[in-house]
């Protein structure tokens, strides 16, 4: 039944940029993906759960399921929604998205009533995409990689501006979002290493102290929680490869021990390596 239902709906660009417009089934169980997917709602009444939370659609809202995060279909009528698919790797070739993942990844429902600008922008790549995909352009892949890419900036600025709203610095000129947005690429790039707070703080120049109190109040996470989050969902991709038990997972990504690993994995995703791991789909 599953597989009758992608031959249906699927479009497929060689960038492995999924387009589905035939409606779909009316719930699916929770699963997770190497992939994000956002779904634009073209009926009142659709249900989804991401993240255990649970997202009510309006016509012309966008919801957002990130790659690694459990999301699940409780209510879809018939052709209420239509979605894009885009790999991991579209998002981890861009250390400036990578840089902000923390406000992305947290980033799930986007309303029409609220935002009707940024939505209509969405809804409008994404039937480009479909027009590109079905056109049989040469350079498909590389258009509909820009649609999301553009779908992607409008969305990042979206997210930083709202928290710009929360954080209040006085800092009119932006230098201590600088630091912060270089401590963030310099963990995406490490990460796997033993990292220290000391460590980031010196790469950025900066004393750990005022570092700690600055990363905080641009993140609203401490460094060490950061860390663990980052290192969860870098984890998540090793689990994609069954070569990897999941003790392997754990170092790959920079846990010291499977104790602190199998923690922070069930603190931050609800769930043990080993039973998300069997979620996949």
């Amino acid at each position: 039944m599953e597989n009758t239902f992608k031959e249906k709906i699927q479009f497929k660009s060689p960038s492995a940029i999924i387009m589905a417009d035939g409606g779909g089934p009316e719930t699916f169980p929770a699963h997770w993906h190497n992939a994000a997917e956002f779904t634009l709602i073209l009926e009142d009444g659709c249900k989804y759960r991401i993240s255990d939370t649970l997202y009510e659609g309006c016509r012309g809202d966008v919801l957002l399921a990130w790659p690694h995060q459990i999301h699940e279909t409780i209510m879809l009528p018939k052709r209420g929604a239509v979605f894009i698919q885009f790999p991991s790797t579209v998002l981890e070739s861009s250390l400036d998205l990578i840089s902000i993942a923390r406000f992305l990844y947290v980033c799930h429902h986007i309303k029409r009533s609220e935002n009707p600008a940024l939505t209509e922008l969405i809804e409008n790549k994404i039937w480009e995409i479909k027009r590109i995909i079905s056109s049989g352009d040469p350079l498909s892949e590389t258009r509909c990689k820009q649609c999301v890419y553009d779908i992607l900036l409008a969305v990042g600025d979206y997210c930083l501006a709202e928290n710009t709203k929360s954080v209040e610095t006085g800092d009119n000129s932006g230098t201590g979002w600088n630091y912060v947005h270089s401590a963030c690429l310099f963990i995406a790039e490490n990460s796997g290493d033993k990292l220290s707070q000391e460590m980031v703080a010196r790469h950025v120049g900066l004393s750990t102290f005022y570092f700690s109190k600055l990363f905080k109040q641009y993140i609203h996470m401490s460094f060490p929680s950061y860390l663990s989050h980052i290192r969860v969902r870098n984890a998540a991709s090793l689990l994609l490869d069954d070569h990897f038990n999941i003790t392997e997972c754990a170092f790959l990504a920079g846990f010291q021990s499977t104790t602190a690993f199998n923690k922070a994995f069930l603190d931050i995703t609800g769930h043990s390596p080993r039973d998300y791991r069997k979620l996949y789909r």
